[in-house]
């Protein structure tokens, strides 16, 4: 056995006995269903910070992110402002979900949301937004994992076999321990996943030599795309403009019916705000109330919102992820800009390039590529077959046709292969690190499946069996049915991961877009008491149908009844997220002013006037209200909407890289940079500042607590409707 296999057997060993470990003193410690499904609403400040970072950026950050921006360029790295937008949405809300559920002893979302509307029609669409959000992206997350392991055993564990196996754990400690075990599992995942991210980061400079190195590398596929043309798959091409998509931003918007016919890539500014509004979804979601609910008091969100996520995460998916893309270009992956700086008919652009392919050092990561393609290979054969492609590039040929080399976006695994390649640098220098990043990527996959098992679960006992079916259902008996929900869950993920991964990519991309439409009624609940039961219900079930039918599943499923929609996935380059959230909001608005009830609305007063005595901006702050929304224009204008156009050209000709005067850099590249810090200061402003997320300084009288009425084996009777 290779060392490299032996160190991923004992940190896999070690990362597995830490589960095991939470898994059993979670069960021990599960007393009550609240035990179970909000860890008693007493998970440390501490976890807290760390496990819903973890839960906020999954494998899918990890592997991903990095990968995308290699393929489609800098424009995709806008993206990464996510560490901004995700807990925008816990500014917004999770204060107030806490406040709300502590008071009114709430459990899971359907229970609060049933109370405020008195409406069943709710609960059924929030369990459904769960199902939906939960299988696709646990499945996703599980497979991925598999994948991972398959490249780094050099395919001696097949993807299937790795999902299952790899899954085994996660279902032990989640059905075990619940929430309080998943929270102390995640807060150990998220160290590793920043570590992880930040280590490869690093590990990707190292091999490039320098700062200035990678910047060339960045340059070079700029430059690249310019003379080329840029229309293979694969690559952003040219903007409307005529800058490469590697370093420009392709329009604020583009008038096509589906994204893919996109002109320079698909990231156009309404597409960054669409997307970025989609991702806001995670912390609106169903789950991320229950992980509100689960906290002693809200001393954990402000730091968790700007320092751990915003600051912290930020600097390493803003800054470093980049690093990664980059280098990737520059270590052999893309073996057309390699062939082509050699093509004597690019001398006079492309030549000044040709140091960055000189040795096998300088193509690296062909090493990786070729021994996973050709598992047959022996180390020496594969050296030699990098040999052989330096020589024809140096012919002026094609070390793809002539020698075998593999390009990383064609045979390499494409956006998800870039990252596992450049873990498997250290192989021959160092075998424990890569067994150690191993660990790392796989608790970055099982961070998020694990809070969506455990949250899911307590959803469907709590807000399907004890509200529909079994009112009189006792804690322990909720606790092995949360245990049994979350093993069909796994299931379910598994069997669709392995059966059809087609369906898995459906799904899966329309996940963030419908836990985004849960905005609306959040906003009923925390700040507008004139949205109506009916504007909400009817503005949910149409934001959901504009979702799917705006992404690849509800396409798909109208071409399968035979409908040929005028549109395609994304139409003008806006996400499906954006089209969901606005027609939900616009149908929300239009019906509730039509279906207004003064009994209603005295009923969920009792609801805002407690939160306006309790969580409103204090007097002396009131005079920062203009401000704080004049920072939030700025932001949501020019950072993720449409004046971040003006990143493209603001430090340097993106078709220029002599005028790209900030250490090289692209002008893109410094201005995402720079929105990434606006940011971090805005979320200071907002949590801080104007106390969006610190502790209520008022006393919350509780009126409702079922862990201090009775005995675990009593059935505890439903909330009472909301009194002040």
């Amino acid at each position: 056995m290779e060392p490299k296999a032996i160190w991923l057997l004992v940190f896999v060993g070690l990362y597995w006995g830490y589960c095991i470990f939470w898994g059993i003193k979670g069960a021990l410690a599960t007393k009550t269903a609240s035990d179970y499904f909000i860890s008693g609403r007493s998970v440390p400040m501490w976890v807290f910070i760390l496990a819903a970072t973890a839960t906020s950026w999954s494998g899918w950050t990890f592997v991903g992110h990095p990968g995308l921006l290699y393929m489609t360029g800098l424009q995709y790295g806008f993206i990464g402002l996510y560490a901004i937008g995700i807990p925008i949405s816990g500014m917004l809300f999770l204060k107030r979900q806490w406040m709300i559920g502590r008071r009114w002893g709430f459990v899971t979302p359907g229970e609060m949301y049933g109370t405020y509307f008195r409406s069943n029609a709710i609960i059924w669409l929030v369990v459904i937004v769960a199902t939906i959000f939960a299988i696709p992206y646990l499945g996703i997350q599980l497979r991925a994992s598999g994948f991972l392991f398959n490249i780094l055993t050099d395919g001696a564990l097949g993807t299937n076999v790795g999902m299952w196996a790899l899954s085994a754990i996660v279902l032990f400690y989640v059905a075990s321990g619940g929430l309080r075990a998943v929270a102390y599992v995640d807060a150990m995942q998220c160290v590793l996943l920043l570590f992880g991210m930040t280590a490869i980061s690093f590990v990707a400079i190292n091999y490039m030599g320098s700062i200035g190195e990678l910047s060339r590398a960045i340059a070079a596929a700029s430059q690249w795309d310019l003379i080329t043309g840029g229309q293979e798959a694969g690559r952003p091409g040219l903007t409307p403009a005529g800058h490469s998509g590697y370093v420009a931003t392709p329009g604020v918007i583009q008038w096509v019916s589906n994204v893919g016919d996109a002109t320079g890539g698909a990231w156009t500014s309404v597409m960054v705000l669409s997307y970025m509004m989609s991702m806001a979804g995670i912390m609106a979601s169903p789950s991320f109330t229950m992980w509100a609910f689960s906290n002693k008091d809200p001393r954990p969100f402000a730091p968790q919102q700007t320092w751990a996520s915003a600051l912290i995460s930020g600097a390493v998916i803003v800054v470093l992820l980049a690093v990664q893309a980059m280098a990737g270009h520059g270590l052999g992956a893309n073996t057309d800009l390699a062939r082509d700086v050699h093509n004597p008919a690019y001398e006079e652009t492309l030549g000044q390039y040709r140091d960055l392919y000189d040795s096998r050092e300088d193509v690296v990561l062909q090493r990786g590529l070729i021994a996973t393609f050709n598992p047959e290979l022996s180390r020496g054969e594969v050296n030699q077959m990098i040999d052989d492609g330096l020589v024809a590039l140096r012919a002026g040929e094609d070390p793809r046709e002539v020698a075998g080399w593999v390009d990383l976006r064609r045979e390499g695994g494409g956006d998800t292969g870039l990252v596992p390649q450049l873990m498997g640098l250290l192989e021959g220098v160092a075998p424990w690190f890569v067994g150690l990043l191993a660990v790392c990527a796989l608790g970055a996959f099982q961070s998020t499946g694990a809070a969506y098992m455990s949250t899911t679960s307590g959803i469907y006992t709590r807000d399907v069996l004890r509200r529909f079916i079994n009112p009189n259902v006792s804690h322990n008996v909720q606790k092995q049915v949360g245990r049994i929900v979350v093993a069909i869950l796994v299931f379910a993920a598994l069997m669709v991961a392995t059966f059809t991964t087609d369906a898995l990519v459906l799904l899966g991309g329309t996940a963030v877009a419908l836990g985004l439409q849960m905005w609306v009624p959040l906003i009923a609940v925390c700040y507008w008491s004139w949205l109506t039961r009916q504007g909400v219900v009817a503005g949910l079930i149409v934001g959901i149908l504009a979702v799917l039918f705006t992404d690849n599943m509800g396409l798909a499923l109208a071409s399968t009844l035979g409908l040929d929609l005028p549109w395609g996935r994304w139409p003008l380059t806006i996400h499906s997220g954006g089209w969901g959230i606005v027609l939900n909001m616009g149908v929300a608005i239009a019906v509730s002013a039509f279906t207004q009830d003064a009994r209603e609305m005295e009923h969920k007063e009792t609801f805002h006037k407690w939160l306006r005595e309790h969580a409103g901006v204090p007097q002396d702050k009131r005079r920062l209200i203009p401000v704080a929304w004049g920072i939030v224009a700025v932001y949501y204008i020019f950072a993720i909407g449409p004046g971040n156009i003006i990143g493209t050209y603001l430090f340097g000709n993106p078709s220029d890289p002599s005028t790209w005067w900030v250490f090289g850099f692209p002008s893109i590249y410094v201005y995402q940079i720079l929105c990434w810090l606006f940011g971090v200061f805005m979320m200071w402003f907002l949590c801080y500042k104007m106390e969006m997320s610190t502790v209520p300084k008022k006393e919350i009288e509780i009126l409702y607590d079922e862990d201090a009425v009775s005995s675990p084996d009593v059935r505890q009777p439903e909330p009472a409707p909301a009194k002040s």
